[in-house]
């Protein structure tokens, strides 16, 4: 009880100085990706979250106007086609994730938990999937932080990864996470 209460606490702090401190760069972002391709700075796409709330999860645009929206980028075939130039760095810096501090001060994910999957995504997890769903997904999880992109589903690693972090989910985790994050994301392991 505590914990969740704590957990809530640093979320809604953190999120809410990244918004204020990320402001002015994140309306640089919006300047360019409009620049690049006309249309939406911001891409929503519905995801399933805890107890299976959906909600709108919440991107800078990194693909092209032309891309199918109805699937998230690593099921598409072919998914370099649809990316946009600045859309390639803002992936690898994962700057294209900033706007979920507003998903995370509204409360619809944790700064870490699992990732927040897709419809067509619970099917992958089979009877996984109510554990799964039981925590609050995040915006960085130790899927991300120990693998990123380098732990597939076809591999049943991801999967592994994430229902580690439901099982063994505490704030000494959590903080080891959002460490290992950062130095993944400048060191660029795993990015696409």
């Amino acid at each position: 009880m505590y914990r969740h209460f704590f957990k809530r606490l640093i979320d809604i702090v953190l999120s809410f100085i990244g918004i204020v401190v990320l402001a002015l760069p994140m309306l640089v972002f919006a300047f360019i990706i409009k620049a690049e391709d006309p249309g939406p700075v911001f891409f929503r796409q519905k995801r399933i979250g805890i107890h299976k709330t959906q909600f709108s999860l919440l991107k800078f645009r990194s693909m092209k106007m032309s891309t199918p929206h109805d699937m998230p980028t690593h099921m598409l075939e072919n998914p370099e086609q649809y990316i946009l130039r600045c859309g390639r760095w803002m992936r690898k810096m994962s700057i294209d994730e900033l706007p979920q501090l507003f998903n995370i001060l509204k409360g619809d994910i944790s700064i870490v938990g699992p990732r927040p999957i897709v419809e067509k995504e619970t099917q992958i997890y089979g009877d996984d999937v109510e554990k799964l769903l039981s925590v609050k997904p995040g915006l960085t999880g130790y899927w991300q932080a120990y693998a990123r992109n380098n732990a597939t589903y076809e591999s049943g690693e991801r999967q592994k990864m994430e229902m580690y972090y439901v099982e063994h989910n505490s704030l000494w985790l959590d903080i080891k996470i959002l460490f290992k994050t950062v130095i993944s994301v400048i060191k660029k392991e795993g990015a696409q």
